[in-house]
């Protein structure tokens, strides 16, 4: 049996992925923002080991997490779950002066992943909206063009891609792959969002804990069990480097070489 850290594990796909792999009998730390959603996170998934406790909203919080998480460990597979959606009405901007849907959703997992002792295996939550991103560094926190939240969102699930095959490359001992997990109706998919959340949950529990040759992959992206094409720039290694380059002056954290 596996040992899984699940970020943004607090309701939505994060709970659901616990609970699916407490059900096949994994060890599983949860992780909420605050107090109070870490008890909705023990409510939600009793049978869970414990509950991390801490803010991906800034950069110090992002290493409050890695700390506790790597006491709480070590870990078979981490699941970087947690993220904002596209709905964001306008730029807002954290204690660090980033914007916050990259701060979350992407600096948050390079900053986990680069901090936390490496585990076996590393699944990214993307979207299929990350075709639609763009892959370029420039402005990254939107000071100079117009905000769009949607258009945020899908730069952020792309470099989500990014940074799981970067890691794919970076460190061969460790199997790294993204998840588009669906249109599920979470509070960021909407109440009218087709798919169910166990389905949604399905593919980065598997990743993170079966034996089965079809998830014993790298460098991979999935939908529903299903491999999938991703956008292009996701595989292209200056793409890779310099993304990495970038959180890394971002957040003042070396992402190690292996």
């Amino acid at each position: 049996m596996a040992r899984i850290f699940i970020t943004g594990s607090s309701d939505g796909l994060g709970m659901a992925a616990a609970e699916l792999l407490v059900r096949d009998g994994h060890t599983v730390v949860l992780h909420a923002r605050n107090a109070a959603r870490a008890d909705d996170a023990k409510r939600g998934v009793p049978e869970a080991a414990s509950v991390v406790i801490g803010d991906l909203t800034t950069v110090a919080g992002m290493k409050d997490v890695a700390e506790a998480a790597n006491s709480a460990g070590p870990f078979d597979a981490v699941i970087h779950n947690a993220a904002i959606g596209y709905r964001e009405p306008d730029r807002s901007h954290t204690i660090d002066a980033l914007e916050r849907v990259f701060a979350i959703n992407v600096l948050a997992p390079f900053v986990l992943t680069a901090l936390m002792t490496p585990p076996k295996r590393l699944v990214y939550l993307s979207s299929g909206l990350h075709r639609q991103g763009n892959p370029s560094l420039d402005d990254l926190q939107w000071e100079q063009k117009p905000w769009n939240g949607t258009q945020a969102y899908s730069d952020s699930k792309l470099f989500d891609v990014v940074l799981a095959f970067a890691m794919a490359r970076r460190w061969p001992a460790v199997l790294s792959n993204a998840v588009d997990p669906g249109w599920v109706p979470t509070k960021m998919g909407g109440p009218g969002a087709p798919d169910n959340p166990e389905q949604g949950a399905t593919t980065q529990a598997w990743l993170a804990a079966s034996t089965e040759r079809q998830a014993m992959v790298s460098g991979k992206y999935f939908h529903h069990k299903a491999l999938r094409s991703p956008h292009a720039a996701a595989s292209d290694t200056r793409v890779q480097d310099q993304f990495i380059t970038t959180c890394e002056l971002l957040s003042g954290v070396r992402l190690p070489s292996e």
